[in-house]
């Protein structure tokens, strides 16, 4: 299928949209100043990625997962002698998360008001359901969206259903996000197009290499350069 007949855009929405791991590593350095005396930073970040790893498997992703590995990792470093404070100020610091404002990226909205009014627009994000569809509801972007997903977990499966529920199936279809592992990769699999937005601050546990080799994956530097993706594939 020539590029000329795409008719679906989906996003990503953590670090692709708005602001999200910023607030995560915010937090865990607060969370190596409370447990100094246990563990140093090193020692204590490497402890608390491979709780995170498998904590998203039997609880998903999302900050109430983020607390529960905050506080696992207390209790592991400090061999169960962390004082109740310290694990009443890791609570705090989760909700804090949860209660802050959505901070939109430079240039999102102006980008995908551009893009309505040409394709149809699909949010695909995945997290925890309330937290999801509060950050959704104070972004502003609602309207702009055709349709959202929110799943637990993003698959080449995910992306092929998505496409097929509310697009012209996955060769008609881009998906753009910041996660090589979860936004680009498994979109590719299934054939649509995939096209990777780097974030500075993008969580180790979505990492992956890049697929070069695929003729339908690019790469940008910002959000914005999405029309430009689009408009070269047309030329």
């Amino acid at each position: 299928m020539s590029p000329a007949h795409l008719t679906t855009l989906a996003f990503d929405a953590d670090d692709t949209l708005w602001q999200n791991e910023q607030y995560f590593r915010t937090a865990e350095e607060e969370l190596v100043s409370l447990l100094a005396d246990y563990a140093d930073k090193d020692t204590l970040l490497a402890h608390l990625l491979e709780v995170g790893k498998r904590n998203v498997v039997s609880h998903g992703f999302g900050m109430k997962t983020f607390t529960f590995s905050m506080i696992d990792t207390a209790i592991d470093v400090s061999g169960g002698q962390v004082p109740a404070p310290v694990i009443g100020r890791i609570l705090a610091l989760g909700k804090e998360i949860l209660n802050h404002p959505v901070e939109l990226l430079p240039g999102v909205a102006d980008t995908l008001e551009s893009l309505a009014g040409q394709y149809r627009l699909i949010l695909i994000t995945k997290g925890d359901l309330f937290h999801q569809e509060n950050k959704i509801a104070q972004s502003g972007l609602r309207d702009l969206f055709e349709a959202v997903e929110i799943v637990s977990e993003k698959s080449a499966e995910t992306y092929a259903q998505a496409f097929a529920r509310h697009g012209d199936g996955p060769q008609a279809s881009m998906m753009i996000g910041n996660s090589l592992k979860s936004d680009v990769i498994p979109a590719l699999r299934v054939g649509s197009w995939g096209v990777y937005v780097p974030h500075p601050l993008t969580w180790a546990f979505e990492h992956a290499e890049a697929p070069l080799h695929e003729p339908r994956f690019r790469e940008i530097e910002t959000l914005t350069q999405t029309v430009d993706v689009i408009q070269a594939l047309k030329d």
